[in-house]
């Protein structure tokens, strides 16, 4: 791989934090995120409408007001240049949107109001709706193996 890299002239990088050009904040949030929650299994082409609305009915909206994640609290230089970075604010994205709204003008869609997006986010507990999710989690892709197993046979 890397003689073809070479030869197209294609640089080949790592990603590393805090580098612009490198992807470290969404291979984290991939490590973290989803490959904890989907593993690393190959999706289906016929099974990609089953799992978009899962993901848009239950698990974005797991991640939007109930799962807490971490936002840097503050920056320093070390002796060697590097900007290193303290995370020791942990919040809901949903609670640090509403908190920069009242600092910062933020505009929602027109469709879309505070009151709908409070509405969502008070309408289960946490705990509670990371139990539904799962519970829907294990029905929607039971539900697509079966339906991939009879289209197989």
């Amino acid at each position: 791989m890397a003689h073809l890299l070479n030869k197209l002239l294609i640089e080949q990088t790592k990603s590393r934090s805090r580098h612009s050009n490198d992807n470290a904040l969404i291979e984290s949030k991939n490590g973290s995120v989803i490959r904890k929650n989907f593993g690393y299994h190959h999706v289906n082409q016929n099974q990609v409408d089953g799992i978009n609305l899962f993901l848009k009915k239950w698990f974005n909206p797991y991640l939007n007001y109930h799962r807490p994640c971490l936002y840097p609290t503050s920056e320093r230089i070390d002796k060697h240049g590097k900007v290193r970075v303290t995370y020791s604010e942990a919040k809901v994205p949903y609670d640090k949107l509403r908190e920069l709204a009242t600092t910062q003008t933020i505009k929602l869609q027109s469709k879309v109001s505070w009151e709908q997006l409070e509405t969502i986010s008070m309408q289960h507990s946490d705990n509670e709706f990371a139990k539904l999710m799962r519970k829907q989690e294990h029905y929607a892709f039971d539900t697509l193996t079966d339906i991939i197993t009879r289209k197989e046979q």
